[in-house]
């Protein structure tokens, strides 16, 4: 992390939340509702994602990031588990900016198929 007492207590906040989804679901898996810890599990997930873009990513990359996601939220998506798994793999040293953001989001999106209409 950066070292900071915010930074530090909002990760603290974060593990202790994080544990209490853990032992709620772990309260759940006797058989009783597996729905509730399959939303316990994934709400953990989306929370260790969202510490990890927070972590990588500059402030104007996630503004960039979020406008995606109000458009496209597959593609947004898609390009949040990429930024997650290069991250986790160590292929990021820094944390990304708003303009390698733009490039990221440049080579993640989908060849555009383009209609070429002729009338005769």
């Amino acid at each position: 992390m950066s070292g900071t007492p915010d930074d530090d207590r909002l990760e603290e906040l974060r593990e202790q939340k994080m544990q209490e989804l853990r032992d709620q679901a772990e309260g759940q898996q006797g058989g009783q509702n597996p729905e509730a810890a399959q939303e316990a599990a994934r709400e953990q997930a989306e929370a260790k994602q969202e510490a990890m873009l927070k972590q990588y990513l500059t402030d104007g990359a996630r503004q960039r990031l979020n406008a995606v996601e109000m458009s496209k939220p597959d593609f947004a998506e898609s390009v949040k588990k990429q930024i997650v798994a290069l991250a986790q793999s160590g292929r990021i040293q820094d944390r990304i900016d708003e303009d390698q953001m733009k490039d990221l989001l440049r080579e993640l999106q989908p060849e555009s198929k383009s209609f070429d209409i002729r009338r005769r």
